[in-house]
């Protein structure tokens, strides 16, 4: 028998939903990106679907893990804390340094090719919060943070274009009976 104990899922769900509270990201924020990527293929779509789907996509666990090292990581180079020459990378976001999309595309990865489709969009143009945390502002890294938050809009959005061909095929099969 196994003497490990295992962090409940609460706890991280609570964790990773503070954490990007504390590094002031906000649902509704990222429900917005979602918003503008899957309004114009899902009419009548609103705001707030687009936020239950982030909170949905918020509580799978590789997703939370991402953010949570990612976050850590932010916060590390903020205080200084991160070996040289790593501190520094990180801490310039160098553009040769790819770990931090890597870790966001190994969460997007969970919602298939329209997600890892839309996750480049997002790191290309930036749009909304993601533009907002990739600007360099003093004493702030979000190094990992704006391509996580990319992760996770393009995770939802995916979400949502996914319902949505399933909701259209279930009408369309109904219309045959």
């Amino acid at each position: 028998m196994s003497s490990k104990t295992f962090v409940p899922s609460k706890d991280v769900t609570k964790a990773t939903f503070l954490a990007l509270e504390e590094r002031g990201v906000s649902i509704l924020d990222i429900a917005e990106i979602v918003y503008e990527m899957q309004a114009p293929y899902n009419e009548g779509l609103t705001v707030n679907e687009c936020a239950q789907s982030v909170e949905r996509v918020l509580q799978k666990r590789e997703i939370q893990h991402a953010l949570l090292v990612g976050i850590e990581l932010d916060k590390l180079a903020e205080q200084k804390k991160l070996s040289e020459p790593l501190q520094s990378i990180v801490d310039q976001d160098e553009g040769l340094f790819g770990v931090d999309e890597t870790i966001a595309l190994g969460a997007v990865l969970t919602y298939g090719s329209i997600a890892v489709t839309t996750f480049g969009h997002l790191d290309k143009c930036k749009i909304g919060i993601i533009h907002q945390l990739n600007e360099k502002k003093e004493n702030c890294v979000h190094t990992f943070l704006d391509d996580l938050v990319a992760s996770v809009a393009a995770c939802a959005a995916s979400r949502i274009a996914h319902r949505y061909r399933d909701e259209m095929e279930a009408a369309e099969e109904e219309e045959v009976v």
